[in-house]
């Protein structure tokens, strides 16, 4: 009897699925192609040559690097206080049984689940409405309502396969409960935080429809890239951008799949 493990798929469906990933990842390819062309103003097949010169003039855009400063100003305190908050809700969540914690659960991941715009008009309304002035913190606030969501995910199952039996010998042991969270939790869970860390970033540092309801006059990277393409400069420009955007978002999805592959080998897991 042949093992499903050495069975292999049939052509066709390997066929179906280079097909499926051409598909996905060819527009984006084009996009780094395009960053090293030698046409200024318009989107030439075949490209007309190839030239290193746009990634110069885009280095000394200080439009560019203000853009990049500000997302990743935003990124880095969004994804900061969604690992607070994040941690904190899966905690509770996770730990403790009380009258109304599905229904807090599912209001947590609600802003993930919702179109950003339905976030965003929200948040635009809530803003108006309290009379606060748009500011980096307005962005901020927007993207914190989605990160902490990736972050809980994350938290949450890595809580739910962690042994309740540890956190018991370690207070019986005479451990009060910041010492147990430091030595015997925060241990198990984590890489889980990291991994949610690196996706809230990613996830904050490309957002695009939320930070249009959220930043007044202010542009972070993709608002840039959205305004040139409406109202192109140098059109190579935008390629180089978006060709750092990818780069920039993919090598945090990737190190948080690294981190969370083997995440059911943790302590007292199955005990």
């Amino acid at each position: 009897m042949r093992s499903d493990r050495n069975t292999r798929a049939p052509v066709s469906l390997k066929i179906a699925a280079a097909g499926g990933l051409l598909f996905m990842h060819l527009p984006i390819l084009l996009i780094f192609a395009y960053a090293f062309t030698t046409e200024e103003k318009s989107y030439q097949w075949p490209l007309p040559g190839l030239t290193l010169k746009w990634f110069a003039v885009t280095w000394n855009r200080p439009d560019v690097w203000q853009a990049l400063g500000l997302s990743v100003r935003v990124a880095i305190v969004s994804t900061l206080i969604a690992v607070v908050l994040g941690t904190l809700c899966a905690g509770a969540i996770s730990r403790s049984k009380f009258f109304g914690r599905e229904t807090i659960s599912l209001l947590v991941i609600l802003p993930i689940a919702l179109p950003g715009i339905i976030t965003g008009i929200a948040l635009r309304s809530a803003f108006n409405l309290a009379d606060i002035p748009y500011s980096f913190w307005t962005i901020v606030l927007g993207h914190a309502t989605f990160c902490v969501v990736v972050v809980y995910n994350n938290a949450v199952a890595r809580f739910r396969r962690t042994s309740g039996s540890l956190v018991e010998a370690s207070m019986d042991l005479g451990a009060d409960a910041f010492q147990t969270f430091r030595h015997v939790i925060l241990p198990n869970i984590a890489t889980a935080l990291l991994a949610g860390g690196m996706l809230a970033f990613a996830l904050s540092f490309d957002e695009v429809i939320v930070t249009t309801f959220t930043a007044g006059q202010q542009s972070t990277l993709p608002i840039w890239m959205l305004e040139e393409l409406v109202r192109p400069h140098q059109r190579p420009v935008t390629n180089v951008v978006a060709l750092v955007v990818v780069m920039v978002t993919v090598l945090p999805i990737l190190g948080a799949y690294y981190l969370t592959r083997d995440g059911d080998q943790i302590a007292g897991h199955g005990k």
